[in-house]
């Protein structure tokens, strides 16, 4: 490791390899709300986060734990329940006031078809508009759980509905 006077030591995010900051930069220039899509081992964390001075404001989010309340018993993050979480933080988005965003998928890798774009498909099936190409989200059998064991696509259902349906989010 270097030493001297003209040695600077990087951010610790950045040493961890937790956030770009040129990346974040340019997005928070263009000043708009950002739909943050994290997915961890155990759950998915979709958040809808507008810029300030004095630290980033979380307008609405949602975790892949509190599908549990709409029926899906399922909160690991799987596509399906990706994009019931990317729904539910569409819909208490639009609630919010929320009416454009962009997508922000940190240093996770993009694979088109992925668990990130079911998140930005359900967020835009929330009600939220955000700038996206057609042919990145996952197929619809896919969405729905038709590749898992068991095949939960009727919960999947129930729990979709369940969620456009609850007007207090």
């Amino acid at each position: 490791m270097a030493h001297g006077p003209r040695y600077a030591v990087k951010f610790r995010r950045r040493r961890e390899g937790k956030t770009d900051y040129r990346r974040r930069l340019a997005l928070l220039k263009g000043s708009k709300t950002r739909l943050v899509v994290r997915r961890t081992n155990t759950r998915t964390i979709v958040q809808f986060v507008d810029y300030d001075t004095r630290g980033d404001i979380v307008r609405a989010q949602a975790v892949s734990s509190e599908l549990k309340k709409f029926g899906w018993e399922s909160p690991h993050p799987n596509t399906p329940s990706t994009y019931l979480v990317g729904l539910l933080a569409g819909r208490r988005a639009a609630k919010a006031g929320v009416s454009k965003a962009v997508l922000d998928v940190g240093l996770a890798q993009p694979v088109k078809g992925g668990g990130l774009f079911a998140a930005l498909k359900g967020a835009i099936d929330g009600g939220v508009d955000v700038p996206h190409g057609q042919d990145i989200f996952p197929a619809e059998d896919r969405l729905k759980g038709a590749h898992l064991k068991g095949g939960p696509v009727e919960t999947f259902e129930k729990a979709r509905q369940q969620i456009m349906d609850v007007q207090d989010l």
